[in-house]
């Protein structure tokens, strides 16, 4: 099924490729936010969607922070059960590449200067650790994986939990207990990377563009190029353009609050070239980004703050908007300087004053109102994005589950994917290293290692993009996923643009994009045999049971009953007799052992379905089965 995919969708999307990015000469660069404008088609609410190439309208991405494969699912799907959620694994469950391959020699015996050691929800909030370009190249070490000690390890901060060789430590299901279970109910790789390596900023622009090359260094102040040769925020850049590229996190060109909301005087960056935004437009898809604390507190002159601010489960605050975390207020063409809001809900997703960049509210709106984009984008506060330092995966699960919970209870459920991913790895170890697909030559100080040097030739000779970088997670979930699946095709972030790029039949990137080379998301699909079902998770990621009564026979034994329960967690089997006020019921409130549980609790409910399911919600869900259906006084 996945090649029958791969090769419809290929067939709906050829390529239209550019020509190779020139060089913008100085003179012809001023860089005011007032003068990123809107381009492209002119969109309206009512404007028909294009055919897609699967059953996929809706592609909806939680782009979240800085987590490495080993970190979030090193023991999957072993969890301890010591503190935490407890979290117990469907039989039959496909083992991952992880720690516990080959015996668990990793968690043993580890090449690395101390072992790997799991972190509870007490440890949920970390020290960051290091995770530059340079750094984690060096923790690969040409591919042995053993030096991430000595490049990347952050071991103490303020107030945050810390212990020597803290990278190499590792979360289970008793902390990142909805990824777990999003992963038992859907698909999931154990074989997908960043682009290249490095921070938060050049994975945003993969995950858009498919490349880092293009951007040149702006003062904030006057909103024009350095000149080259000058400070940079560009790595490698052209002697006469100052054309580069991006491999830290300096802050977008196009953004009223990049800078501390300008308050400082840092570099910042914008960046030439295409992104799947304007791909989209021009095919007239409609498509956001929507970022938690982008609506901004005040506009005084016009000119956008943002100051929302919420804090983390331990009580620490941050500000929620990061504008290096918004890849499309890099480039022109995207950019929403002045954070407008859209001119109304029906517009969310077209074009009109917010040129496709959102609050995170006004995803949550256009939801609401049944009128979702084709694609969105999600990315969270800053207390709730998973980076560490600042947020949790405690956070970061409250964060996932409320919004996937709220698509799936939606009617654009049934032909959506959300798709969970992240921006790099933080420098978490992970002990897998993909063979170098692109290589650079940049040995300057911070710059690339051996085997970087010695890999593939840098396409379009753009250097600094080394990659794939560290193993991070990847997760599908969707009626069309398949169900407790472990997909190993080799995949990396612009997986995820090539994905809507075939779906919609854009064409690609160009310009030496890695979306022309990047792995098939197809293995993680099975578009003839949907689930039909959803999957609702409470706040702290176990399965909640949603009551959805269906009448069964009225003298059935509990083992009777158990047994014709559903297969799939999420629904209860109700005894009432349908519509009868004073019949009663035997509830089993869960859930069922073949769910997690630990037994059932025998409840005798009058009163009819509504009775019963309201016992069971406040439950939390449950199986029910009757042992004699009677009306009061028979």
């Amino acid at each position: 099924m996945a090649d029958t995919m791969e090769t419809t969708m290929r067939s709906a999307a050829r390529s239209r490729r550019p020509a190779r990015r020139l060089a913008v000469p100085l003179a012809a660069i001023v860089l005011t936010a007032a003068a990123a404008t809107a381009v492209g088609p002119a969109s309206t609410a009512s404007a028909a969607e294009p055919a897609t190439a699967t059953p996929i309208k809706h592609v909806v991405v939680l782009f979240d922070e800085n987590v490495s494969y080993d970190h979030y699912f090193g023991t999957y799907p072993e969890a301890a059960n010591t503190d935490g959620t407890r979290f117990t694994a469907a039989a039959g469950t496909p083992a991952p590449v992880n720690l516990l391959s080959d015996g668990s020699k990793l968690l043993v015996h580890n090449p690395n200067q101390y072992q790997p050691r799991r972190l509870g929800p007490a440890e949920a909030l970390t020290c960051d650790q290091n995770h530059s370009y340079g750094p984690e190249q060096q923790a690969f070490d040409n591919g042995a994986m053993d030096q991430f000690v000595q490049h990347t390890s952050s071991d103490t901060c303020s107030g945050l939990y810390g212990s020597p060789g803290l990278t190499m430590d590792y979360f289970d299901g008793n902390t990142v207990t909805a990824l777990w279970n999003y992963a038992q109910n859907y698909a999931m790789s154990d074989n997908s990377f960043g682009d290249v390596f490095g921070p938060s900023t050049p994975g945003a622009l993969n995950l858009v563009s498919g490349q880092t090359h293009g951007g040149i260094s702006v003062d904030p102040a006057t909103g024009k190029q350095v000149a080259p040769g000058a400070s940079a925020t560009v790595r490698s850049p052209d002697p006469t353009t100052g054309v580069g590229t991006v491999y830290g996190d300096s802050d977008p060109a196009y953004d009223d609050c990049s800078d501390n909301n300008h308050t400082a005087s840092s570099l910042v960056t914008a960046v030439q070239g295409r992104t799947i935004g304007d791909l989209l437009n021009a095919r007239g898809v409609t498509w956001g980004w929507f970022q938690g604390g982008f609506a901004p507190t005040s506009s005084p002159g016009g000119t956008a703050v943002c100051g929302a601010t919420h804090a983390n489960v331990g009580g620490a605050s941050s500000v929620d908007y990061s504008p290096h975390h918004e890849p499309f207020q890099y480039y022109k063409s995207t950019a929403n300087p002045h954070h407008l809001p859209p001119t109304s809900t029906a517009m969310i997703g077209h074009q009109d004053q917010a040129n496709h960049q959102y609050d995170l509210t006004d995803f949550d709106k256009a939801l609401a109102a049944g009128d979702l984009p084709a694609v969105s984008f999600l990315k969270a506060g800053e207390y709730q994005d998973g980076h560490a330092g600042y947020s949790d995966p405690l956070d970061e699960q409250n964060f996932l589950t409320s919004r996937i919970n709220a698509i799936e209870k939606s009617p654009q459920w049934s032909s959506t994917a959300v798709v969970v991913a992240y921006d790099d790895s933080d420098g978490w170890y992970d002990q897998v290293a993909a063979p170098v697909g692109n290589g650079s030559t940049d040995t300057a100080s911070g710059g690339d290692t051996a085997r970087c040097v010695n890999g593939p030739a840098a396409a379009g000779g753009y250097l600094d993009r080394c990659g794939p970088g560290p193993r991070l997670p990847l997760l599908v979930v969707s009626p069309y996923s398949r169900r407790n699946y472990v997909d190993h095709t080799r995949t990396t972030q612009t997986s995820v643009l090539r994905f809507i790029e075939d779906n919609w039949g854009t064409g690609r990137i160009g310009d030496s994009s890695f979306d022309a080379t990047a792995g098939s998301l197809a293995g993680m699909f099975d578009f003839a045999h949907p689930q039909q079902r959803e999957v609702l998770l409470a706040s702290n990621g176990s399965v909640a049971l949603t009551p959805q009564v269906a009448v069964a026979p009225g003298r059935a034994s509990a083992a009777a009953a158990v047994a014709a329960a559903p297969g799939t967690a999420g629904h209860l089997t109700a005894a009432a007799p349908g519509g009868t006020p004073a019949g009663k019921a035997t509830a089993l409130a869960g859930p069922s052992p073949a769910h997690g549980g630990t037994g059932l609790t025998a409840a005798e409910v009058g009163g009819g379905s509504a009775a019963l399911v309201a016992v069971l919600a406040a439950a939390g869900g449950g199986y029910v089965y009757t042992r004699r259906l009677r009306r009061r006084g028979a």
